[in-house]
Formats: C-alpha cells, sequence, structure tokens
C-alpha cells in the first residue's frame, strides 16, 4: 500500500517541542499580565453561524473566510450558496456576538482577555498565517466609557512587552476624531472621503510621504497640492516627550468640534498613561496611526520595535463606539488591543530575538539497573513532591545513551543511582550545561537540586 506522504497546508505554525515552549512562554506572561490588570478569560467557538460572523463585514473579508461544509444534508442556507457555518477570522466579531447574547449577565465595564486560534483564507507567502493566536484584551462599556480607559491599555501593553523582553519599543497614539476634525478643517467634510483619506494616510511609514501625496492629489481624490501638503505637515507629527505632544497639539490652532474633542481626549489620555507609570520614553504622539479597520472612532495604537521597524505593529487597537451595534439595541462601546502572536513570535525569531526554551522537563532519572526500578520512581515521585518537574527512564539501555537523550531533549539535570551510590547513600548529578558531575548525599538531594534550579533560572 502506497504511503500518504505527511504535510501540513502553507499558513499554518507547527513547532517542535522547545520551540513550542518558548511560545508557549509567551502566552503565559500575556495572560498573566492580562489577569493582573483585572481582565477575566473568555473562550468562543471556533465555529460560529455564517450570518452572525459575517454582519457587517465586506467582501473581502468574506473571501478570507473558511466556511465549514456539512456532511449531513444541506440546509436551505447552503442550498442558497453560503455554508450555513464558517470559521472565525478574528475575535473582536465573536465578542461582539457574546456580549450582545450575555449583556445581562454581564457586569460593566466588562473586561475580557481572549487568547485563540483564528483562521483566514490568507494566501501563501513567508510570514503570513491561514491558522494563528490573537490575544486581545477589550473594556466594554454600558451606555458610555469613560476615555481613561483608553489610557489603561497602554499601561497593559507596557507591561506585557517590557515582561517579554524582546527588546526597545514605542506605543504610539493618535485620535480617529482629531484627525477627521483637521480634515474637516480643510475641506474635507464628507464622512466616506475622510475614511478613505484616513487610509492612506496610513500607509505613510509603509510607503512614504511622496506615494500619499502623488495619491492623494491624484484622480481618486483630486485634492489640491495645498491640502495635501497640510495633511502631510498633519500626519508627519510626532512627538519626542509628554510637553512636546502637548506642544503639537496646541499648535494645531482652533478647529471643528471633532478636532477638539479628539484633541482633549489625547491630552487626557497622554496625561494618565503617564500616570499610570509608563515612561515617556515608552509612548509617543504619532498622528499618521490610523488603524485600516472603519470600525474605529476615538484612540488608536500600534506598537514598534525601536530596532525593528521593519517588523511592523507588534500590538494595535483602539475605541470603538458600538461594539455589537448589529446584535443589539444596547450602545456598548469599547476599547481594546490585539496582539496577533503567532506572526509576532515567527517574526522574533527570524529576527534572531528570540531563541529555543529550555526543557520544562528539569531532571532525568537514569535508569542503571531494571531491579532498581522501584527505587527510581520513588526518587522521582520525591522530587515532583517538591516542585521539580522529572521524568524516568523506564527502559535501560548504555548510560551514555540516556544521557544523549537528556542533551537532545533539552534536560539539564540527569541523575545516576547505580550500586556505588546506593552502597555509599549518594547519588550523582550530571549538569549537561556546565559538563560536570557532583555527588550529594540521597537525604539533601531535594534541597541541593532547588538551589541548583534556582541558580540555573537566575541565570537563564
Amino acid at each position: 500500500m502506497a504511503l500518504t506522504p505527511a504535510r501540513t497546508m502553507p499558513g499554518v505554525l507547527e513547532l517542535l517541542p522547545l520551540d513550542q515552549i518558548a511560545f508557549q512562554r509567551m502566552l503565559d506572561v500575556i495572560r498573566r499580565n492580562y489577569e493582573r490588570f483585572g481582565f477575566l478569560p473568555i473562550e468562543t467557538p471556533v465555529i460560529e453561524y455564517s450570518d452572525v460572523l459575517l454582519t457587517k463585514t465586506g467582501g473581502e473579508t468574506e473571501r478570507q473566510v473558511y466556511f465549514v461544509q456539512s456532511t449531513g444534508a444541506l440546509n436551505a442556507v447552503e442550498k442558497e450558496g453560503m455554508p450555513e457555518l464558517a470559521l472565525r477570522f478574528d475575535l473582536t466579531v465573536p465578542l461582539a456576538r457574546y456580549v450582545a447574547e450575555h449583556e445581562r449577565e454581564l457586569s460593566f465595564p466588562f473586561r475580557r482577555y481572549q487568547m485563540q486560534r483564528v483562521y483566514r483564507g490568507e494566501r501563501a507567502q513567508r510570514g503570513r498565517f491561514r491558522e494563528f493566536y490573537q490575544c486581545d484584551i477589550d473594556v466594554i462599556g454600558k451606555d458610555a466609557l469613560s476615555v481613561r480607559y483608553d489610557a489603561e491599555i497602554p499601561a497593559v501593553i507596557y507591561s506585557v512587552f517590557r515582561e517579554l523582553n524582546i527588546g526597545a519599543f514605542t506605543i504610539q497614539l493618535n485620535n480617529r476624531k482629531l484627525m477627521r476634525g483637521y480634515f474637516e478643517s480643510l475641506g474635507i467634510v464628507d464622512g466616506e472621503q475622510q475614511m478613505l483619506v484616513l487610509r492612506e494616510v496610513d500607509k505613510l511609514d509603509k510607503r512614504g510621504a511622496d506615494y500619499v501625496r502623488d495619491t492623494l492629489t491624484g484622480e481618486a481624490f483630486n485634492l489640491s497640492a495645498d491640502v495635501a501638503q497640510k495633511i502631510l505637515a498633519f500626519v508627519q507629527i510626532r512627538s519626542t516627550s509628554l510637553k512636546n505632544a502637548f506642544d503639537h497639539l496646541d499648535a494645531l490652532g482652533a478647529g471643528p468640534e471633532a478636532m477638539e474633542q479628539g484633541r482633549a481626549e489625547l491630552k487626557e489620555v497622554l496625561n494618565l498613561i503617564h500616570a499610570f507609570g509608563v515612561p515617556e520614553t515608552h509612548f509617543v504622539l504619532n498622528l499618521s496611526i490610523a488603524r485600516g479597520l472603519d470600525y474605529y472612532t476615538g484612540t488608536v495604537y500600534e506598537t514598534t520595535l525601536n530596532d525593528h521597524p521593519q517588523i511592523g505593529s507588534i500590538c494595535s487597537g483602539g475605541r470603538y463606539e458600538n461594539l455589537a451595534g448589529q446584535y443589539t439595541k444596547s450602545h456598548l462601546p469599547g476599547v481594546g488591543i490585539s496582539i496577533g502572536l503567532t506572526r509576532l513570535y515567527w517574526q522574533l525569531r527570524d529576527a534572531g530575538l528570540i531563541s529555543t526554551a529550555k526543557s520544562t522537563v528539569d531532571v532525568l532519572v537514569t535508569q542503571m539497573d531494571e531491579a532498581q526500578l522501584p527505587a527510581y520512581l520513588a526518587l522521582a515521585g520525591e522530587l515532583r513532591a517538591a516542585g521539580v518537574a522529572t521524568e524516568v527512564v523506564l527502559e535501560g539501555g548504555k548510560l551514555g545513551k540516556q544521557f544523549k537523550y537528556a542533551d537532545r531533549a533539552g534536560i539539564r539535570f540527569v541523575i545516576v543511582l547505580g550500586e556505588d551510590e546506593i552502597a555509599k547513600g549518594v547519588v550523582t548529578v550530571k549538569d549537561l550545561r556546565r559538563e560536570d558531575q557532583f555527588e550529594v548525599a540521597r537525604s539533601e538531594l531535594v534541597k541541593t537540586l532547588r538551589v541548583e534550579l534556582e541558580q540555573a533560572a537566575a541565570m537563564g
């Protein structure tokens, strides 16, 4: 019988165990920091009803959705051409459905975090994933939500990436009300045209000023060279300190109501970010940040690594006024961020910023004599009871082969308990990283290993 080739489809990240440990530890850091700020976990199903998932989404989103084909008889919806069920493509739409469905059971403001896989029919190419983890937080209000929550989000971002320790980073902020109000002051008053201009200026850092200028003055927008230049001058504003950010905002001069609201919100958010303890070196005003999604209405964020700008935003999000308007008549404003962890991990590993982790197993107990297996199991049980992750070699073999196994599996400490050790009442501990070994009294093994593991952890 011919063998079926073992393969995975393009666009998925399948890791070896030690790489998976490194990925899992990033998940743990993110989860720990989300919980420190009082966010509560939820999970939603991978599969949602297609009509719920695709409400108010454009054709481009629908083309990227993985529909789920029933194995039974086609229902009425499927007969019309669209399967009843689909895989979620982000965590925001399921959150909207979740809040609308459980509105009466939730306490507001509702603070949730969600760390799950999502699925998109991305074109297969380097660094683009069809299955990937998103790690989201959102604060949802009932009827209203103070802009103060907009300032808390960067504090969470700072806490997460400081602990991840992947290099210097900067949280960049802007406000869509400020942008729309400024465009209005230049005569761009149509809401749809404002949105199109927003999308173009969001490309400034990627495409450059000349590209944006040519687009704005071209046939698609037909703006005057003077208006285009004023827009470019506006979106190229960057702050260097908190005071400098306020100076830039004040220098814009008076404007329409939306512009004044956006400026006031930005000032309050910037002040409170500093009060939350985020250093001025880690957040800046960047008036080109717009975010491509149409539902953002106020504060918007993007976070970048200072020394690796080519990676792009590693965490982004913003304020939206009506999260679940397509599902409920209630007004549910919110603010949140998302970390696309799968892509971030891949980019960091590709850039050499993270490496393979050590094994989650602390100790391997070797087998010198099959007759002593009960003693090895008892020793392992004692270590586990003391919080030391321990594996036992259950099938014997040459000791060198057992050491080689431990080395390849990333296990640092190996225990040898042979006839000589039993006779002397000691245990031999071999440190594969330092390539040395020592004897320790059997009664002192747990204490000694704890010290060794603490020192190893401190040294990384």
